[in-house]
């Protein structure tokens, strides 16, 4: 599966705002968009206006960098949402958090969802009892996502997650803290993604 490989602080800085691609790293000091909040490269100082054009790539763009996706998956999973029942933009939204790798994110498993995606391609991720390795999996009402592995593997995620005890579980997700262990209850809303995303920006572009 392609993947960008590069800084992913680069990536934040490009869009002026963190998208806490680093996890915990984002919430330092250490973090590149806190230290130098201008664009990277020679010109990144100086930010023009933008037309209406280049507002709605900013917004594809962002988006598509908050779920680490690159062009072509990204446009797939428009399309899906496209032919869905529903408004597209929503049902974009709703599809992005109802990837296997962001649920696994959203539980609290991994400190960003680039960690979160390494996981499930370790094999370390069962859906309904049986194992998953496709991180762009999309999970349904009704599915049981479960954490499986080594003792220590395990002890470590429970401590990471003490950590990380302060980020929101969204509602539609119900999460045994305990035993590693999720079930989706819902559809995710607009606000379980905690960015501010305008939607039908991308829609818009993708429709031209």
């Amino acid at each position: 599966m392609a993947r960008y490989t590069g800084p992913s602080c680069r990536l934040c800085r490009a869009e002026g705002q963190k998208l806490f691609l680093k996890g915990t790293k984002c919430a330092t000091d250490k973090c590149p968009v806190a230290k130098r909040q201008v664009a990277p490269g020679q010109h990144g100082r100086l930010r023009k206006k933008e037309s209406n054009y280049g507002i709605q790539l900013r917004e594809k763009q962002k988006v598509k960098r908050i779920y680490g996706m690159l062009e072509k998956q990204f446009r797939h999973f428009f399309r899906i949402a496209e032919r869905s029942k529903g408004v597209t933009g929503i049902t974009l939204l709703q599809l992005l958090e109802r990837r296997l790798d962001s649920v696994v994110f959203r539980m609290l498993c991994a400190s960003s969802r680039s960690s979160a995606r390494q996981m499930v391609q370790h094999g370390s991720i069962y859906v309904n009892s049986k194992r998953v390795d496709i991180p762009s999996y999309i999970v349904k009402i009704g599915d049981t996502i479960e954490l499986r592995g080594k003792e220590a593997r395990v002890k470590a995620i429970k401590e990471l997650r003490e950590s990380l005890k302060d980020r929101m579980i969204p509602k539609w997700l119900e999460v045994a803290l305990e035993g590693l262990k999720a079930k989706v209850v819902a559809l995710p809303t607009k606000e379980d993604v905690g960015f501010p995303i305008q939607e039908q920006l991308i829609v818009e572009l993708y429709s031209k």
